[in-house]
């Protein structure tokens, strides 16, 4: 098992633990209020989702990861979702050190 199938593993155990905001809006809303600590944009996402996200991210210092299409950050969440923002430290922290 590789570290993206660790990382797709763990997004939906941060999902099922209510860890995981999805959705354009309340990513962006998260990411704002200060919620966020990690973001997953799809690789393959839109330019003006892209651009969204990432502008947001990097005025509010978040750190955003696009080691993901759209087909497996939704095979992650179980549902289709191009961009999700991991609630927790904890979480946020172990998905970092399988990123590198």
């Amino acid at each position: 098992m590789n570290n993206l199938d660790h990382l797709s593993n763990l997004i939906g155990l941060a999902q099922r633990a209510g860890k995981v905001i999805s959705g354009e809006e309340l990513v962006v809303k998260a990411i704002q209020n200060g919620k966020a600590q990690l973001i997953f944009l799809a690789s393959d996402a839109g330019p003006n989702l892209t651009k969204k996200v990432t502008d947001k991210s990097h005025y509010y210092k978040v750190e955003v990861s696009t080691v993901f299409d759209t087909l497996e950050l939704s095979a992650a969440l179980g549902r289709p979702r191009k961009v999700v923002a991991i609630a927790d430290a904890g979480f946020s922290k172990k998905m970092r050190t399988l990123m590198v």
